[in-house]
Formats: C-alpha cells, structure tokens, sequence
C-alpha cells in the first residue's frame, strides 16, 4: 500500500522490485487488496494495439473513491478540517473560530465532531461517510492509544482521548501531535518529498518539533519525545504554559512574545505578533528587543537540534514565519555559530509557513495510513 501511494500509478513489477517481495506474492496481495475495493487496476488506452506484442503492463493506483478520510487541525484561534479521498485529493473543507482555546474533553470532542460533521454536509455526505478522522494538536500525546498526557488545548491532564472519540464518533478518529502530521505533510507533499531524514519545528501559540527518520515520525516511547519547545534555555526562566520554567516555547511561542512586550510597555496594546511586528518595523525600539531576544531563543535552540540530530534538512513552519524577525540571516548565523564546528556545511534550514489546512492534510494523512493499516488486518484475518 506505501508504495502504491507514493507512486501514484505502479506496475506490479516494479512493486515486486520496490518491496523485495517476489511478483507472485505481489500478484496474491493485489488480487485481495483488488477484491477489498482498496486499489483498481489502470488499462493501458493503446491495450489494443499492445495486445499484439504481447500482454499490456497494467498499473495500479489506491481507489480513490473507497474511502473518505477527514484531517482537523486544531489552532489555538481556529478548528480547520479538510476531507480527502483515499488517494489524498482534496474533497472538502472549512474553518471554523473557537471562541474557547481551553476546553474540558467533552467539550472538545463536541466542538472537533460537529466541526467535521458541518464540513461534510457542505461537501454534500455525511460524518457517517468518512472511514476515518485524524487529528492534529498540540501537546505531549501517545499517538498509539491517542493518550494525551497534557495539550493546551484542554483543561484536564491525562485523558483518554481515545475512548472518548470512539463514543462519540461514527468513525475511528486517530489523534497525533500538530507537530509530527506537519512533518507528516511535509514529508508527503511539501518541500521534504524525497528527504528520509529531517526535521520540521513549528512556531505558533507554542513550538513544537516533528522529526523524520528513514521515513517514519519518531515519537519517543511514551510518545513524549520530539518536545523542543520545552528543552530548557535558562534555568529558573520565564513560565511554560506547560507550568515549568526556562522552556524554550516561553520565550519564542505567540503568547510568550506578547506576554514579554506587555510586560516591558506596562500595558496590552498588541493583540497578536503581527502588531508586535508592524510596531519593530516602523522602529519601535521596545518591539524590536522583544522580537530580538526570541530570535536569539529559536538560534539556540536550532543549534541544538543540530548537534543533536544532524538532519538533512530543517524546516521553519507555522504562523510566525509569515514574519522575518525568526528567520533573518543574523538568526541562522547566530545558530551556526553555536553549532559544533566541522569542515562540512551545516544543514539547510527553509522556510515553509503554509496554512492551517496543509496541517489537517498532514492529519488526514495520517489517518488514511491507520485506515488502510486497518483495512489491511481485516483482509488479514479473513484470510485466516
């Protein structure tokens, strides 16, 4: 199924090649996957003519039509849902503003599944439709049992989220941290297509980090792991909305920014870092410390990943990359300056603040992994 999706169209053939499998077991898994509804077969237009040297190589792509798979990403302001096919082309989706950022679980799973359900009667279906639901948050969250330990979305620690979805929901809803389905998408359909290894960090009401190895999202083992935002940068520092002190996100993260201008101005003029921003470019002086000094934060903390990890790419993704003052030039020479010193270039750090739907693709994306994974032991369980 992996390497169906990411050919697109693919020859049986070349699945065999790809996979290490010999053409016979690749022709007996493809006949069920045929019969499961999960992928069709693609007739040369020329079969005709072909016929006549010999059999058409037919190829075979995912059926697109088989499934509907919902992606949500939840912001901190806004819930964005975006419904694919089962190939991963767009169907459907809508924004919708969340008038509480913090909410208890019940509340959350009704605000996520009414959010999705107005989506697909938009899109003319129904939440009973869909197949799956993957969704994107922040916070410390154990993606196999879609256990979060804490997110800021949510006033209680330690929810079982999952058994809360099931009861609630029409369909399996998958949930993984914002961070690792950026990663997700961008490793499917961003800037690292191709690249096995690399890093995504991501920069918004908080900071988060997806990371990529050979191809898979590392999690940690209680699915903890990848948590830059709260690596320490000064100890006894500034307060996390994690409840520690000396995070890295409570110097660099949305609230922090604005936390830190209205605490040197003495009062809550800037109602976003977009104002903050617009204030430093028109000189004032105050903004321009306080966006210097989260500047100086994300160096260090990009040096470290880079001593620690060596990736072949970094990426900068989220709201806060629509402005400079986190990715000028003096930002990434200050990290290589902290960077261990070897006679090699450090690795490219890019920029890509796509919106709030590429995340919920990166969810959806997700979940049509878990959808097809599932659909995959069905068939092997009926053939037991």
């Amino acid at each position: 199924m992996d390497s169906i999706r990411s050919a697109g169209e693919i020859a049986r053939i070349d699945i065999a090649e790809a996979t290490g499998f010999s053409p016979a077991t690749v022709t007996a898994i493809t006949s069920e996957l045929l019969n499961a509804g999960l992928i069709e077969e693609i007739i040369p237009e020329n079969k005709q003519s072909q016929s006549r040297r010999g059999r058409p190589r037919v190829a075979i792509k995912l059926a697109g039509r088989s499934h509907l798979i919902a992606g949500v990403k939840l912001g901190h302001k806004v819930i964005s849902v975006l419904v694919l096919d089962f190939e991963g082309q767009d169907v459907v989706s809508q924004e919708f503003p969340i008038s509480n950022p913090r909410m208890d679980p019940d509340e959350f799973v009704k605000v996520m599944l009414e959010a999705v359900s107005k989506t697909c009667e938009s899109g003319g279906f129904s939440i009973d439709d869909l197949s799956g639901i993957g969704l994107s948050m922040a916070g410390l969250i154990h993606a196999t049992d879609s256990f979060v330990h804490w997110s800021s979305s949510l006033t209680e620690r330690n929810v079982d989220m999952g058994i809360l979805m099931d009861r609630a929901s029409p369909c399996p809803v998958f949930i993984d941290n914002d961070a690792n389905l950026v990663a997700k998408a961008e490793h499917l359909f961003g800037v690292a297509r191709n690249i096995d290894n690399f890093i995504v960090i991501t920069i918004e009401h908080g900071v988060g980090m997806g990371i990529i190895i050979d191809g898979k999202i590392y999690r940690g083992t209680r699915g903890c792991g990848a948590e830059l935002g709260h690596t320490k940068v000064q100890l006894e520092g500034a307060l996390c909305q994690c409840g520690q002190r000396g995070c890295l996100e409570a110097y660099v993260g949305d609230y922090a920014i604005l936390r830190e201008a209205h605490s040197v101005l003495g009062e809550e003029i800037h109602e976003d870092v977009g104002s903050l921003y617009d204030a430093a470019n028109n000189g004032d002086q105050l903004a321009l410390s306080v966006l210097d000094r989260a500047a100086r934060m994300l160096a260090l903390g990009l040096a470290n990943v880079v001593n620690i990890f060596d990736p072949e790419l970094i990426i900068l993704a989220g709201a806060q990359m629509s402005y400079r003052h986190l990715y000028e030039d003096k930002i990434i020479d200050a990290a290589k300056q902290q960077v261990v010193q070897i006679d090699a270039e450090m690795p490219p750090i890019r920029v890509h603040a796509w919106g709030d739907l590429m995340w919920a693709k990166g969810a959806a994306a997700y979940a049509i992994d878990q959808v097809s994974a599932l659909k995959v032991r069905e068939l092997s369980r009926n053939g037991d």
